[in-house]
């Protein structure tokens, strides 16, 4: 008899989480509402939004951090390829699965034309492809602002154009960092010679 009590209180407790979850997620999207419409804003999002498809900006910005790098720009950039190609799978395929999760609003009216998944909303794979490219572009250099904010901003957008509640966008960027930190330990770049050896 306890063990059924502590279970229904168990499930109370997830119900009550879903719930705020839910709730925080209506709150976040109603103050989305604000900007919603401003045409210089939607631009914005709706293009970071596009180009976060099938990770495009970030293969975009791995190729060129590696032709910059003179020294390890192929270590970067294929190592960068490798691991948005095991996150893809991992998060498009392997978690998604795991939920069943509906997108904000399907049938939304939008100022532009936008591939819309079909895939759980849970977790954004737009936020954990960020995120985690975020930590591999700013390995051992000095553009991590840079690289954050473009991944925030790839992230949010996926709120801004009615595709992910913003828990997932959260999920995924947390995912995504967790990736990133695992890619740089399985696969950290090489040392750099030293000048006159």
């Amino acid at each position: 008899m306890s063990k059924f009590f502590r279970s229904r209180s168990r499930q109370s407790s997830i119900g009550a989480l879903v719930e705020r979850i839910h709730n925080t997620d209506d709150l976040v999207d109603q103050w989305w509402e604000n900007i919603r419409g401003v045409a210089p804003i939607d631009r914005l999002y709706y293009s970071a939004s596009a180009l976060g498809d099938w990770s495009l900006i970030w293969h975009l910005a791995g190729t060129a951090q590696g032709v910059l790098d003179h020294e390890r720009g192929w270590h970067r950039a294929t190592r960068l390829a490798a691991a948005l190609g095991v996150e893809s799978a991992l998060v498009n395929g392997a978690v998604k699965s795991l939920f069943r999760r509906t997108r904000p609003v399907a049938s939304a009216l939008r100022p532009y034309k936008l591939r819309i998944p079909v895939t759980s909303s849970f977790p954004s794979g737009h936020a954990s492809s960020a995120f985690m490219a975020a930590r591999l572009l700013s390995d051992q250099n000095h553009q991590a602002p840079l690289w954050y904010a473009l991944a925030a901003l790839v992230s949010t957008s996926r709120v801004h154009v009615r595709i992910h509640h913003a828990s997932d966008v959260l999920a995924g960027a947390a995912l995504g960092v967790l990736l990133g930190e695992v890619a740089v330990r399985i696969a950290p770049l090489p040392a750099l010679d030293s000048p006159g050896s």
